[in-house]
């Protein structure tokens, strides 16, 4: 049998007092997932994978939750990091955090963070960073 990978992990919006503005930046988020490809091969990141909360069932902050099982992904990690950053550039978003677990390599942590605290569409000059923490695997 192949080696299956497994990524999940969320991406957060930021809560504001201005509910309008709440709702500007979620249908925004909603459209640009949208736009995923859906149903093609295997495009690394597809619409399919995501999902989050209507407006009704929300608090304050939209948590955009994903999910994929891979053939052996992280042979290919750096390529699936592209798309998922070139995803949050679409985004507007604060944090995100995305989870590898693999059979032989044990499981990793991913996390994006803004310097300034929020991230808007487009906003190239946002620095992120991207940290991993590793948990052993059969061979580690």
């Amino acid at each position: 049998m192949e080696q299956e990978s497994i990524v999940y992990g969320s991406i957060r919006d930021w809560p504001a007092a201005d509910l309008d503005e709440c709702r500007r930046r979620r249908a925004a988020n909603r459209r640009a997932l949208g736009k995923l490809p859906q149903g093609e091969g295997w495009p690394f990141i597809g619409r399919e994978m995501f999902s989050f909360c209507t407006d009704e069932g929300l608090y304050q902050t939209q948590v955009i939750h994903f999910g994929a099982s891979y053939r052996a992904v992280e042979y290919e990690w750096s390529l699936w990091v592209r798309r998922f950053e070139a995803l949050l550039d679409e985004l507007y978003w604060t944090s995100a955090v995305v989870h590898l677990e693999t059979e032989l390599n044990g499981s990793h942590t991913f996390r994006w963070e803004t310097e300034s605290g929020s991230h808007s569409p487009r906003q190239h000059d946002v620095r992120m960073r991207c940290a991993w923490e590793r948990d052993g695997g059969v061979l580690g």
